[in-house]
């Protein structure tokens, strides 16, 4: 049962990338997903409730691949966090493209739509409560502060490569002198930040 709900929501996850909010319908979904028509409407009755079920699945997709790479890159200088951040952007933009996409389609429909925005808000909070303890762990004093800074940053870097690719695409020189500068301040010695 779950596999077919996971199965129709990451389907709907890759039309909303592929060809944006218009391409969501319960019919293409059901075909997107190699299931039988009405599969989708048997689970989510209205787009709303589609589009909401959307927003908790490419949260909890995104959540394990920022586990799996928090894993690898476990950031505890603020050089490894900007690793960890171009390591990030270039996931975003490479492998989970059209999941990123997903993101960003859904985000801009949420700026009509109050419900889809509050579960935005709901799944972003969580996202931005892990980002903020690895903050604390790289010495920010001002989370507060900072964790908008730098994700603000991120976020406008990673649309910018979504909407026109580079193949010079270099995250970590971009983010290196914004993560230096916030903490500059809270560590008297230079903080040298190595591009990825």
């Amino acid at each position: 049962m779950t596999d077919r709900r996971d199965a129709l929501l990451d389907a709907a996850i890759t039309l909303l990338g592929e060809q944006g909010i218009r391409g969501v319908t319960h019919r293409a979904v059901d075909a997107a997903a190699g299931l039988p028509a009405g599969s989708t409407s048997n689970y989510f009755r209205t787009r709303d409730a589609l589009l909401n079920a959307v927003v908790d699945r490419f949260a909890a997709r995104e959540k394990a691949n920022g586990d799996a790479i928090a894993t690898r890159v476990g950031p505890s200088t603020p050089a490894e966090l900007v690793e960890m951040l171009a390591v990030f952007a270039r996931d975003a933009t490479g492998p989970h493209r059209t999941l990123t996409l997903a993101r960003y389609v859904i985000l801009v429909e949420a700026a009509q739509y109050p419900a889809l925005r509050a579960r935005l808000l709901a799944t972003g909070s969580r996202a931005q409560a892990w980002f903020e303890n690895w903050m604390r762990i790289v010495g920010s004093t001002d989370v507060d502060r900072d964790t908008p800074i730098i994700l603000n940053a991120w976020t406008g870097l990673v649309l910018h490569e979504l909407a026109i690719p580079s193949p010079a695409f270099d995250p970590g020189s971009q983010l290196a002198p914004l993560v230096a500068a916030l903490f500059r301040t809270r560590h008297p010695h230079d903080i040298s930040v190595e591009a990825s």
